[in-house]
């Protein structure tokens, strides 16, 4: 295999799970919330903050695999 294909199978696969794990942590971290809202809508703030955050979390994983992606696509 060419350096230059294996360099772009490399970005593929870090975009690739980079983006579907934070993707299924973030529904999964929805669901979680809105069940726990559903249950105690008296801690909707406190859930919906903590849940927030949690998400935030997640998308920066898929943020950094963006810039991995970056550094192997634009650095010898």
């Amino acid at each position: 295999m060419e350096p230059e294909v294996a360099k772009l199978m490399a970005i593929a696969i870090v975009m690739g799970l980079g983006t579907v794990f934070p993707a299924i942590a973030i529904g999964w971290i929805g669901s979680k919330g809105a069940d726990a809202i559903g249950r105690n809508p008296e801690a909707a703030s406190k859930v919906q903050t903590a849940m927030i955050l949690a998400i935030a979390f997640a998308e920066a994983i898929a943020i950094y695999a963006l810039v991995i992606s970056l550094i192997l696509k634009f650095v010898d």
